[in-house]
């Protein structure tokens, strides 16, 4: 990596907006939101809590054409100080504004001695692949990922970074090293989608094989992560699950001392990919091999956009199990009844409504309302997330957050 440098013009850019997420991060709402997050994490009774993530709608809230910054580094860190001023002045919902700027690591990492290649995708668009793993007799090709950070690379960012920002933000060193532990998508691109549903009837002692594999593989990730020291807390407004932040008073455990372990942290599993399959065939070929990852945790999530109704026997076995996602596609009052104030009741409503042509506030506000009620015994927070377009209108997502607030504060 070459040495990272800001020019004299995209160090006041940064400056002038870092300091408007400091002036945001301290005022009083911003404890009031947190405090709001630990009594819900805690499972204690609250109202609906309320987040919106644009996510790949984001270029249509904050355009390239926007960005004042030249250099490329100066132009990633003006994104996110321009998303946390959005989300502080803006948005209006229950993400909470900290006036942290974290920089991540500066490594590589190896892939599994195989990997797919890709046809289509440009711009966000769809795509298939040609899963390489054409025969498990090729298992013995595959090997765990090795990971090596750039040390020196990693103590100019972080310097560059405190030399900006430093007396305006606290810089933290903070790698966000994986989403989810769930392994399917990673099984999808080696297998294939369709070849994995034909091997759990024509294949299923290699199926069984490669599934152990990828389980011993994240083993591995996570032990080289925690022994050399590069796993940070999430106990805080880290985005933990598929929804949701990590505020907790749970975390890290009553020995921590100061070396961050799996155990310390928030954790999420899901299988999407595999949604087309029994529950049958999920407790067999898949959640015998995600729940050992998830028991190193402290507490876990479950769940992204596949319906959780009929799996749900198999998913409550999951020990440290907090958090669960209810998708547009499960059935909600049933959930509602098997969740009850056990867990998180995670709702995530379709991004379809700030997506079609016309934003139908009537219809939003029904099927907000609607859910809502259903949930009302529930310890609930409401995830907008998914977004591939808002119709190039920024006050699609504030508006949504509007409707949510006041739907969730008419409950109380």
């Amino acid at each position: 990596m070459n040495d990272p440098t800001n020019s004299t013009q995209d160090r006041q850019v940064l400056r002038r907006l870092a300091a408007q997420v400091a002036e945001l991060a301290a005022r009083p709402v911003e404890q009031q939101k947190r405090a709001l997050w630990y009594r819900h994490n805690a499972l204690e009774p609250t109202r609906p809590l309320i987040f919106c993530d644009p996510e790949n709608s984001w270029d249509e809230i904050i355009p390239p054409a926007q960005l004042e910054c030249e250099g490329e580094l100066a132009r990633g860190w003006e994104v996110t100080l321009r998303k946390e001023i959005f989300w502080g002045a803006h948005m209006g919902d229950d993400r909470v504004i900290e006036p942290y700027f974290n920089v991540p690591h500066v490594y590589i990492e190896s892939d599994w001695g195989m990997h797919e290649t890709r046809t289509g995708g440009q711009d966000g668009g769809s795509y298939v692949w040609d899963a390489p793993l054409k025969s498990y007799a090729d298992l013995e090709r595959l090997h765990f990922p090795q990971i090596v950070i750039d040390h020196e690379a990693t103590d100019r960012v972080l310097d560059l970074a405190r030399e900006t920002l430093g007396d305006l933000l606290a810089v933290r060193l903070k790698t966000t090293w994986w989403w989810s532990v769930g392994m399917t998508w990673l099984l999808i691109r080696l297998r294939g989608l369709a070849q994995i549903m034909y091997d759990m009837f024509d294949h299923p002692d290699g199926l069984h094989r490669l599934m152990a594999f990828l389980r011993d593989g994240h083993q591995a990730r996570l032990d080289f992560l925690e022994q050399n020291g590069l796993l940070s807390l999430n106990n805080d407004g880290s985005y933990v699950g598929s929804g949701g932040f990590g505020w907790t008073h749970e975390l890290p455990q009553p020995d921590f001392d100061g070396h961050v372990r799996t155990r310390d942290l928030w954790a999420l599993a899901e299988s999407q990919e595999t949604v087309g399959i029994s529950p049958h065939m999920f407790a067999e070929f898949v959640f015998p091999y995600q729940l050992p990852l998830l028991e190193r945790f402290g507490l876990s999530c479950y769940g992204c956009c596949e319906p959780l109704d009929k799996r749900w026997p198999i998913v409550e076995q999951i020990p440290n199990l907090r958090r669960v996602s209810v998708s547009p596609w499960s059935e909600r009052a049933q959930m509602a009844e098997r969740l009850g104030d056990r867990y998180i009741y995670s709702m995530k409503p379709s991004p379809t409504d700030l997506a079609m042509d016309t934003f139908d506030e009537e219809r939003i506000r029904a099927e907000l309302r609607a859910a809502l009620r259903a949930t009302r015994d529930c310890r609930v927070e409401v995830i907008m997330k998914d977004n591939h377009t808002i119709r190039n209108d920024p006050q699609r997502v504030v508006r949504w957050v509007q409707i949510a607030r006041q739907e969730a504060e008419a409950l109380q």
